[in-house]
């Protein structure tokens, strides 16, 4: 009964993963529409977005907190949630600054850094095993540099055209966006950011993890981290704009839909993060940041016009390999821990369902 749970869980949670990187995706290039267009500032979408997303969060934060057996929010608590605040309101502000400066593509061909980083962490902090007589830890560690290596294709190999979309639906926001191949030094500004960025992601993704070991309630959780989010951001837009007022108006185009989508999407992207996190450990969430680059170019050629290169494929292939790789250690480790649980004390099986 136990195992079946198990794998409905894992199934849903594959599901909400590959949801939200898409989603994730869509909402970067929506950004980038937004900003290149109409001139969308990154502290006022940050901002309105994170207040809206703190409102929505609102109701499923009481409804999570009284429906729950929880540990007291204890002052220590709120303190290291105010720290995950900290740094995303850093990654957040970097990451959408460095988006401006160049695309949605190359964030997510920068963010393949997270998982070996994350991986690197998580072994320092004893969350994951690295053990070369074990098979789950060395499907792991090859399904990890698999992955990055399929990345690193993508983004370094094109090779001739296996693709060529014909009239796409969305071509005409592809001329708002800037080229991959820019050189000049926007796209080096905006390269760095993202890189700086990408090496806080992971450091979140570890107190995450703390964090809900401590105090299980990914709702309650998100509802803090936006309000302390939005806080902070405000407090830095302000100052970082204080001479530009006019970009705390919005006007009723692209800018309000980009805002009130990412309000909506921001919510649930965090929420299934902790949640997958809490499940699955801080890997398993950034090892699906490989997979944001393939989704970004298949997203590309389809709805924005761009040619399809053998590069991209031979990447997609080696990134799903890693991928799946890295899932099947996962699945080998968790069924292993199982079996040990089983024989040690099967009355504690019943407590997994809890978990899930």
């Amino acid at each position: 009964m136990a195992s079946i749970s198990l794998r409905r869980r894992d199934a849903v949670l594959l599901t909400a993963m590959l949801a939200t990187e898409t989603g994730n995706v869509a909402m970067n290039t929506l950004f980038k529409a937004a900003a290149t267009s109409k001139g969308l500032n990154s502290y006022t979408f940050l901002i309105y977005s994170y207040l809206i997303g703190s409102l929505v969060l609102l109701p499923s934060h009481i409804f999570s907190y009284r429906s729950r057996s929880l540990p007291p929010l204890s002052f220590s608590i709120l303190c290291k949630i105010g720290v995950l605040g900290l740094l995303g309101s850093t990654y957040l502000i970097t990451g959408f600054i460095g988006i401006e400066y160049s695309n949605p593509t190359l964030a997510s061909a920068i963010s393949n850094i997270n998982p070996a980083i994350t991986f690197i962490l998580a072994i320092i902090f004893r969350m994951e095993k690295a053990s070369f007589k074990e098979k789950s830890s060395i499907a792991k560690m090859v399904g990890t540099i698999v992955s990055l290596v399929g990345a690193l294709v993508v983004v370094l190999y094109h090779g001739p055209r296996v693709f060529t979309p014909s009239s796409p639906p969305f071509q005409e926001l592809h001329q708002l966006l800037p080229p991959l191949s820019s050189s000049n030094s926007d796209w080096i500004i905006g390269g760095c950011l993202l890189a700086i960025k990408d090496t806080l992601v992971p450091v979140a993704f570890i107190l995450q993890a703390h964090i809900m070991k401590i105090y299980p309630a990914p709702f309650t959780v998100s509802f803090f981290y936006f309000l302390i989010a939005s806080i902070l951001t405000s407090l830095i837009g302000i100052v970082a704009e204080e001479n530009n007022p006019s970009i705390w108006i919005i006007h009723f185009d692209i800018t309000l839909v980009c805002i009130v989508v990412g309000g909506i999407f921001n919510p649930g992207y965090y929420a299934i993060h902790l949640w997958a996190v809490r499940n699955k450990g801080p890997v398993y969430l950034a090892i699906f940041r490989p997979l944001s680059i393939l989704i970004a170019v298949i997203m590309g050629a389809i709805f924005l016009g761009d040619l399809f290169y053998l590069g991209s494929l031979v990447g997609g292939i080696l990134i799903s390999l890693g991928f799946y790789t890295v899932m099947w250690g996962k699945a080998k480790e968790e069924k292993t821990q199982l079996l040990s649980l089983s024989e040690e004390a099967p009355l504690l099986i019943k407590n997994i369902d809890d978990q899930i």
